[in-house]
């Protein structure tokens, strides 16, 4: 326990040690989690700390925040018992076999979740955390960032996008920070911690070729045997957060939202699957659209098995879903991002799709098609369906991420703002061309159905940039600037930009020697902004010579470093955030 005291004469406690990474540690963790050279000893470690010899302890286990109803091995018969033993007995010949062939780096644990994209145990709310500088008196809430933590050591294949979802929190209260970190209770989440093992199948790291057939069949049978529920969704919920209609959600592709609540202390509370009242019955991608003129919630969900593969729809601000929009695809296809402007939604149809059939033959069912062309589809964002949707072709063109879109009427132009990646399922497949990310803008002519790109940083300063945003409140309306990760070396997070997309002109923020961040977040001045520009830029950044992190607040107009809060524990690189006002707190949900 930990005693402190402020000016204010609030006294602080802090009932948890710190966590931080021990020399040891540090030593047997591969400094670059995608390169192709991987260290032996990760795992090791991670079993000597975190693995126990109790078949019903889970590797980085916090006491829940709440329980759902779930299976249990105490409550199972002697049938579902035996059924247990046989399956568990099939799954560890198979285990037995995969390790006799070697991963590929996108799948290879060792690699995907070294160094400081290793996992963390949970951390309570921990309060009067030290500040270097001073913490701006307009920043008034909590930030978020969401984050793949799994639970459980790896058994086999493991991609870092297969993670269960860890949100990373710090709240701001006159001047002074909080931080706590808890796992976002899923039900994939609940269910494999009273099973005490991972039986969820990981969608990328897991189902490659015969033996991710296998694992299906295998998870299909301990349902069938009432082991474990599938119908209650699979998800990890561990991309992307947005708060809507006084809740925050959290999001992966592969499910329904989750709502999470921020206790009045700072503390992340799992309220449970969120599915509108019961009006979304489809999973929703971890990336909807708030516009911030007509408080509107736009959002895609897409389908690899069956038709449609691709639907549209929005919410209301005070919730109401539209009907479904099914948009004609050839094909199940990946659509991680998309972009609205003032009236219409653009959805990216491009060369990285899904083939199941790839699985028989031995490979991965997320594949590079380099006989389709991408396109992008412009469609009004009230239309009841997609026939007058406009296509457009941009060959040669994935965007991962899509930062902005807007109308240009005087020349019948969508502009759309996005990172060009290649090779495209770089990814997700092994790939020995060297990945780059350019930011392009991407004109779509809906006069003539033509398209023109460019790259908008001059090539002498071009700086692979992935992950960021524009300022929120010009979403779908043409915006200056936009904030992003200089994504160097890769994957690690060196610093990030600020970008004018008209001119070119790069600034960058270095975070420092040694630390490395991730998204940088960009919040907006909320009263009587100067500018475009007039917020902060926030990030976590951890230190990889101390094994310490911390959150660094930024001035965004002269990307000068205001306030430094240090944190109680590491924090590892993870993907998308969000801030949520005191104002808004005080009314959610």
């Amino acid at each position: 326990m930990a005693l402190a005291s402020t000016s204010s004469n609030t006294i602080c406690i802090n009932l948890t040690p710190t966590h931080s990474l021990s020399s040891s540690t540090k030593k047997g963790f591969n400094s670059n989690p995608f390169s192709s050279s991987s260290t032996s000893n990760s795992f090791s470690f991670f079993s000597r700390k975190y693995k126990t010899t109790k078949p019903t302890k889970c590797a980085l286990q916090s006491p829940p925040s709440m329980n759902f109803t779930k299976p249990s091995a105490n409550s199972w018969n002697l049938l579902q018992k035996a059924s247990a033993m046989a399956l568990d007995a099939i799954e560890n010949t198979l285990l037995e076999r995969e390790k006799k062939r070697p991963l590929p780096k996108t799948v290879d644990p060792n690699v995907q979740i070294a160094g400081n994209f290793f996992p963390v145990p949970e951390t309570p709310v921990h309060h009067c955390l030290p500040v270097e500088g001073t913490i701006p008196d307009d920043i008034d809430g909590v930030y978020l960032r969401n984050g793949a933590n799994p639970m459980f050591e790896p058994t086999s294949g493991h991609h870092l996008f297969d993670g269960d979802g860890m949100i990373y929190a710090v709240k701001f209260d006159n001047g002074s920070a909080s931080y706590a970190c808890r796992f976002t209770e899923t039900q994939r989440l609940v269910q494999e911690r009273a099973y005490g093992k991972p039986v969820f199948p990981k969608a990328i790291g897991e189902l490659h070729g015969h033996s991710g057939i296998a694992k299906l069949l295998l998870f299909h049978a301990r349902g069938l045997c009432g082991l474990v529920d599938h119908c209650q969704g699979i998800g990890v919920a561990n991309a992307g957060l947005v708060y809507f209609n006084n809740r925050l959600l959290a999001m992966s592709e592969d499910d329904l939202p989750y709502q999470v609540r921020v206790t009045p202390i700072g503390d992340l509370k799992t309220v449970g699957r969120f599915n509108f009242n019961g009006q979304l019955k489809s999973t929703m991608i971890a990336h909807p659209k708030l516009d911030p003129v007509s408080g509107e919630l736009f959002a895609l969900s897409y389908d690899v098995i069956k038709k449609p593969y691709l639907k549209y729809f929005r919410f209301s601000p005070d919730g109401h879903k539209s009907d479904d929009v099914a948009i004609n695809l050839g094909g199940p296809t990946m659509v991680h991002d998309f972009a609205i402007t003032e009236n219409f939604v653009v959805v990216p149809d491009h060369q990285v799709v899904f083939k199941l059939s790839e699985m028989i033959t031995g490979g991965s069912p997320v594949v590079y098609d380099k006989e389709k062309v991408s396109r992008f589809g412009v469609l009004d964002k009230y239309a009841g369906d997609d026939s007058g949707i406009k296509w457009v072709e941009v060959p040669d063109c994935f965007c991962f991420h899509l930062w902005n879109a807007w109308e240009e009427p005087e020349t019948d132009e969508v502009v759309v703002i996005g990172s060009c990646m290649t090779p495209a399922d770089s990814i997700f497949n092994d790939s020995h061309e060297q990945l780059k990310s350019v930011l392009s803008e991407i004109r779509l002519n809906l006069k003539t159905g033509e398209s023109t790109r460019r790259a908008i940083i001059s090539p002498e300063n071009d700086v692979n940039l992935e992950a960021g945003m524009v300022n929120k409140n010009l979403l779908g309306r043409k915006s200056k600037y936009a904030y992003l990760a200089i994504a160097y070396p890769w994957p690690k997070v060196s610093g990030f930009a600020k970008v004018d997309l008209s001119t070119g002109e790069i600034t960058k923020f270095i975070y420092g020697d040694e630390k490395y961040g991730g998204e940088p977040l960009f919040l907006p001045r909320e009263t009587n902004p100067k500018s475009e520009d007039d917020g902060h830029i926030l990030s976590f950044v951890h230190n990889e010579k101390t094994s310490k992190s911390e959150l660094q607040i930024v001035n965004a107009i002269t990307l000068r470093l205001e306030a430094t809060v240090k944190l109680p524990s590491r924090v590892p690189y993870g993907f998308h955030g969000t801030f949520v006002s005191a104002k808004s707190l005080a009314t959610q949900a």
